[in-house]
């Protein structure tokens, strides 16, 4: 039974191994997977398709739409109320109805519309034994007044969905920008804690051998038993720093397999190496280029459109509307015994349809407003007020943008001459580090000393490990502001 369950075991870690892919990446191969799998890029998309999709339909409002209506049958038997100057009375209903309608509806582009309606009714009474035939076809025309000074709600309508399809492309584009430099974030992050269990792994084994060293050195009587101890003390911690730094590089790992979108189970190895370009920025370019770019200010402007837009709307609330109407039809009825046959129900409609003359009608209606006690005078002057505020905002993004890039620019430089300055400090620490462990091999200092040394190289390694990945994620945040790959010197599409 062990056997089985052993078996079992080992056939289900093998199809979950089999199932997991290996990833050999480095930073440019992180951001395209991200673009496709990361959960925020997936959700961006949908987005930007719903915003495609209102702007389609925003589209097709100007285009002619056709319904067909059926009424294929409907019987009614009921009691139905009548009441005249003689008083009340009940009558007994018992109808079968059937009938077809075509309705075509044209927009027009100042509101209006143009309809042709046409359609065949037919009542069968039981009661009366009477079928009656309803042939009929409309052409008629409304036209809002108020939208040819006013507001015009199609096409409001139409660049609303317009700017939104544009807002939401737009943003779409500063996410992607964002997720590169998140990824970029993440990657010189996972990069940083591997180096860090790197540094670990190599004071560990620096710290073992001086231990070995002290031991015999201990055991000859070279040394006090006191050094001994300590060296035993500072190998134990080595030991510890190193067994956090390999779970911090695995905390780092799953988040950055999270943030890419691929499985936790998926292994990984980044491939990169510690070389970077000296980049010199002219901050009054980057500036230029982020005030041109940055999306951030054509959302706003896009914001102030809107706004004049209900503004404009508002206003309308206030002004004298009419509508101007107009139809011309022609309709055909006829009468006769249930039991008839339909085709000359209806052939008997068709005829009376030609002969009968035409029905037409025009009409104009007007609404003045007269008092509302400031009503909408109010609401206009909130509309005015909110339309200010979106532009004040405007402006106040631009001087942000404007203080944002100078000092990131600032920050730049400055990283770019600490990287160089620890780059020195480091070639320094390990010879320093070299020549202090011959030392103490030879007995001319004790372990305080070479402790010391040590503690020194790995600060070196550290801060220059951070200042590289401070300098790089630097350029990714220049890139994502500015729209402009300065190591590449290019702009970005």
């Amino acid at each position: 039974m062990k056997k089985l369950i052993i078996l079992f075991a080992i056939t289900f870690l093998q199809q979950f191994v089999s199932q997991a892919e290996n990833y050999k990446l480095d930073l440019q191969k992180s951001i395209e997977i991200a673009k496709t799998k990361s959960f925020s890029m997936l959700s961006l998309v949908q987005d930007l398709k719903i915003a495609e999709y209102n702007l389609k339909s925003a589209t097709s409002s100007f285009k002619t739409h056709i319904n067909l209506n059926f009424v294929s049958p409907q019987y009614t038997e009921t009691v139905r109320q009548f009441e005249d100057s003689t008083g009340i009375s009940f009558y007994p209903i018992k109808q079968l109805n059937y009938q077809g309608n075509v309705n075509i509806n044209q927009p027009l582009p100042t509101d209006g519309y143009v309809y042709v309606k046409t359609g065949l009714s037919n009542f069968d009474d039981f009661y009366t034994s009477l079928r009656s035939t309803y042939l009929n076809t409309r052409i008629g025309f409304v036209q809002p007044l108020d939208a040819l000074y006013g507001y015009n709600k199609i096409k409001s309508a139409y660049k609303t969905a317009e700017l939104a399809y544009e807002y939401s492309k737009k943003g779409l584009k500063r996410e992607e920008l964002n997720l590169v430099y998140q990824v970029s974030n993440s990657f010189y992050n996972l990069l940083s804690d591997q180096k860090r269990a790197e540094i670990a792994r190599l004071d560990y084994d620096r710290q073992k051998e001086a231990f070995d060293i002290s031991q015999n050195k201990y055991k000859a009587g070279l040394i006090k038993e006191v050094d001994a101890l300590q060296m035993e003390v500072d190998l134990a911690e080595a030991q510890n720093n190193y067994d956090v730094a390999i779970v911090n590089q695995d905390a780092a790992l799953n988040g950055f397999k999270q943030l890419i979108g691929i499985e936790l189970n998926d292994s990984i190895s980044l491939s990169t190496e510690y070389k970077y370009e000296a980049v010199i920025v002219d901050v009054e370019k980057a500036v230029q280029l982020a005030k041109e770019n940055r999306l951030e200010i054509r959302e706003q402007e896009i914001q102030i459109e809107l706004n004049k837009l209900a503004l404009k709307k508002q206003k309308s609330e206030g002004m004298i509307q009419g509508d101007l109407t107009a139809y011309y039809e022609k309709v055909g009825v006829s009468g006769q015994p249930v039991n008839s046959k339909f085709s000359s129900a209806v052939q008997n409609s068709y005829t009376d349809f030609l002969n009968r003359p035409q029905n037409y009608g025009v009409g104009f209606t007007v609404t003045v407003p007269i008092l509302d006690f400031g009503e909408n005078k109010a609401l206009v002057r909130a509309a005015e007020s909110r339309l200010k505020k979106n532009m004040l905002q405007k402006e106040e993004v631009q001087r942000s943008i404007e203080r944002e890039v100078r000092n990131l620019v600032n920050d730049l430089n400055s990283s770019l001459k600490r990287l160089q300055l620890l780059e020195k400090n480091i070639i320094v620490a390990e010879k320093s580090f070299t020549i202090t462990r011959q030392r103490f091999s030879d007995g001319d200092v004790d372990s305080q000393n070479l402790a010391l040394e040590r503690k020194r190289l790995n600060t070196a390694y550290t801060s220059h490990l951070s200042a590289y990945t401070n300098y790089q994620l630097i350029l990714a945040d220049l890139m994502r502001k500015t729209f402009y790959d300065f190591q590449s010197n290019k702009p970005i599409k």
